[in-house]
């Protein structure tokens, strides 16, 4: 070991007394310790919180969508499906959406119908667990179109599994009016009603067999869209520059992360505001840590006058007291990391604050640990700590050894 680690060690956890000096430096690493715990702890139901949130979103949405914004590039779709089905993808559907007026006797809401392709089994699969009511869809044909509803909508609409609602499409509307009649009226069989804990979702969306939805819409065979699921939805990103590469202007590109940018942006602000306000209480302890070691400079002025007669240069001195700073940072950090970690396992485990789930779906607040995380607080615990530092060592390197040695 290194004289000036041995030194440094010496002056920090000296054992033969304990001074004012002493306790505001176990003082600072008590503060580092409680603000990595605390930024542990809050990031870590960010992460739990920004998961599950996102667990709901992707729920019925694709991971990538392809729209087609042109009646030339809707002809393309076909072949652009049989292109990206030998890709290695989970899967591709087709899809029509489109705004729809639905009416159960005197109660009307305007909501969105959705088609999709029920014989593809993997597309289906999104189904799985989130029937509250009845049965996905069968995608033989049947002499009444079925339809599968959000559990906020069927209430509204006061309608259960086996009732008939009314569709009425923009597309009938229109030929209503420019042959002066009625526009169609399409009747349409709950089937089942589903529950995705996408209040969004659950309020105001319909699903039904993709014929059946380019029958309401006049789509004819023509459909408006993909959409795919990967294996990993992290892979979004990369594999949209990749179709951007490759497709015209004339599609319309989108990721889940596209789908609700506002709320992942909002979220992810929240996050950086809650590590900045809570990286105050590492700021003040850092203070400690400044005003520790300069009295510390103080009271052994004539020690480093000695080690300075002795042959020690001023990089030397100044190293002693960096190392100072680094091992504070370093003992509060890990001790906060230990705290963080035993929050994390009590409130996972014996959950400590529990939640209704009737209100927030969920039983207790969830949190998540990412390694990215111990490396982003720890990083800037040890650095500030250091930071802190600088400014006593420097004035260490300055002392005059003959003026610090003179009266011995």
């Amino acid at each position: 070991m290194k004289f000036e680690h041995f030194i440094a060690q010496r002056y920090l956890f000296a054992k033969h007394k304990i001074n004012f000096i002493t306790i505001i430096s176990y003082l600072s690493i008590t503060g580092i310790a409680i603000g990595v715990a605390a930024l542990i702890v809050v990031l870590s139901v960010f992460n739990g919180f920004s998961n599950l949130v996102t667990s709901y979103l992707i729920s019925f949405d694709p991971h990538i969508r392809i729209e087609a914004v042109s009646e030339s590039s809707q002809k393309e779709l076909p072949k652009l499906q049989s292109s990206l089905e030998k890709e290695n993808l989970l899967y591709v559907t087709p899809f029509v959406k489109g705004k729809v007026l639905v009416v159960n006797g005197n109660l009307n809401q305007i909501v969105e119908l959705k088609g999709i392709d029920f014989a593809n089994q993997k597309a289906a699969e999104n189904f799985n667990g989130k029937m509250l009511l009845g049965n996905i869809i069968s995608p033989k044909n049947t002499d009444t179109p079925e339809i599968l509803v959000g559990a906020y909508l069927a209430d509204r609409m006061q309608s259960s599994v086996g009732d008939t609602l009314s569709i009425i499409s923009p597309s009938s509307v229109e030929k209503a009016v420019a042959n002066f009649s009625l526009p169609k009226i399409y009747k349409v069989i709950i089937n089942g009603i589903f529950l995705s804990n996408n209040n969004e979702y659950d309020a105001s969306l319909i699903f039904c067999s993709l014929p059946e939805a380019q029958n309401i819409f006049g789509y004819k065979n023509i459909f408006q869209g993909l959409e795919i699921k990967l294996h990993d939805e992290k892979e979004a990103f990369s594999f949209k520059e990749k179709l951007q590469s490759k497709l015209s202007n004339e599609f319309a590109i989108s990721t889940w992360y596209d789908f609700h940018k506002d709320l992942y942006s909002v979220m992810n602000i929240e996050r950086w505001v809650a590590y900045a306000l809570l990286l105050m209480i590492i700021a003040v302890a850092v203070f400690n840590i400044l005003g520790s070691l300069s009295m510390s400079v103080i009271e052994k002025k004539r020690d480093i006058g000695i080690l300075k007669v002795k042959g020690a240069t001023e990089k030397s001195i100044k190293k002693i007291f960096l190392l100072q700073g680094f091992y504070v940072g370093i003992i509060g950090t890990f001790t906060g990391f230990a705290l963080g970690l035993l929050v994390y396992y009590l409130q996972t485990r014996y959950k400590l604050y529990p939640l209704n789930p009737l209100e927030y779906k969920i039983d207790a607040i969830p949190m998540k640990l990412q390694f990215t995380d111990f490396l982003t607080v720890g990083g800037a615990s040890i650095l500030l700590s250091t930071i802190a530092a600088l400014l006593p060592a420097k004035r260490a390197s300055e002392i005059n050894p003959i003026e610090a040695i003179k009266w011995e």
